[in-house]
C-alpha cells in the first residue's frame, strides 16, 4: 500500500500545477506528441516583439511574456517576412485578412480552416467561419483542414506516398479543449488526420505546418530549435 501511495503521489506531483498536459503516444505505428489545452488556459497568438520585428522562436516569446511559457507551437503558414499567409487576429485586432488559399501549396488544398480562440476553442472550416463571423480574441488561418465535422479531408489518400513531419490542432465539440499534435517522424496527411478523428475523437482539426513543425513543452523537457518561425501559439501561466 505504501508503494502504491508513493506512486500516486509521484504522478500527481510530477507535472506542475497549471501546466499544459503533454505526452508521447503511438498511433497506427507512428509516434506523436500531443498536448491538451483547456479553454480556461491563457492561450495566445504571438507574432512581433515591441520593436515590430518578428519574434521568430520560442525563447523570444518566453522573454516577452510575464509568467511561464507553459506550451508553444508554430501557429500556421507564413511568408518570407514571417507575415502570416492567412487570417491573423491578435488581441481582438485583425492584422491579416482571411485568404481563400489562391493555390498556395498545402494552404490552397481546400478547404482550409481557422483556429479561433475566445471563451471557447474552435477549429472552423474557412467558409463556415465567414458565414458565422464569430468574435475571436485570437485567430490563425492555415490549411488544409484535417477533419471536417467528423470526416477526413476529401483529398487525403490512404495510400499516399507523401510523408512529412506535420503538426496541427483539433478541438472538442463543446469548445472546452484543444489538442495539439506533432508527429515525431514522417507521416501522410491521411494518417495524421486519423490521429485526430480516430485516436483523439475530435470532430474538427486543422493542419498548421509541415517541415517547420516545432514544439515547446517544458513539462516533458522538450523545446525545439530551428529556423525562425512566423506566428506562434503559446500558453502563459
Amino acid at each position: 500500500m505504501r508503494l502504491l501511495a508513493a506512486l500516486v503521489l509521484t504522478l500527481l506531483t510530477s507535472t506542475p500545477a497549471g501546466a499544459v498536459a503533454c505526452e508521447d503516444v503511438t498511433f497506427d505505428g507512428a509516434s506523436f506528441t500531443i498536448c491538451e489545452v483547456g479553454a480556461d488556459e491563457d492561450l495566445r497568438l504571438f507574432l512581433n516583439g515591441p520593436d515590430g520585428a518578428p519574434l521568430g522562436n520560442f525563447s523570444a516569446v518566453a522573454k516577452q511574456v510575464e509568467g511561464n511559457l507553459a506550451f508553444a507551437m508554430n501557429a500556421g503558414m507564413f511568408n518570407d517576412d514571417k507575415r502570416p499567409v492567412g487570417l491573423f487576429i491578435q488581441d481582438n485586432t485583425q492584422l491579416v485578412a482571411a485568404s481563400d488559399g489562391g493555390g498556395y501549396g498545402n494552404f490552397g488544398l481546400l478547404p482550409n480552416g481557422i483556429f479561433c480562440i475566445n471563451d471557447r476553442l474552435r477549429v472552423w472550416e474557412s467558409d463556415a467561419y465567414a458565414a458565422a463571423d464569430p468574435a475571436c480574441t485570437y485567430a490563425t488561418q492555415s490549411g488544409p483542414m484535417l477533419v471536417i465535422d467528423g470526416a477526413l479531408h476529401p483529398k487525403f489518400l490512404p495510400d499516399s506516398r507523401s510523408f512529412k513531419l506535420r503538426n496541427g490542432v483539433g478541438t472538442s465539440a463543446d469548445g472546452s479543449r484543444a489538442v495539439f499534435a506533432i508527429s515525431n517522424g514522417y507521416v501522410t496527411f491521411h494518417h495524421f488526420a486519423r490521429l485526430f478523428r480516430d485516436y483523439l475523437g475530435l470532430p474538427n482539426a486543422l493542419f498548421l505546418d509541415g517541415s517547420v513543425s516545432r514544439l515547446h513543452a517544458p513539462s516533458i523537457g522538450r523545446s525545439d530549435g530551428g529556423f525562425r518561425m512566423g506566428p506562434i501559439l503559446g500558453v502563459v501561466d
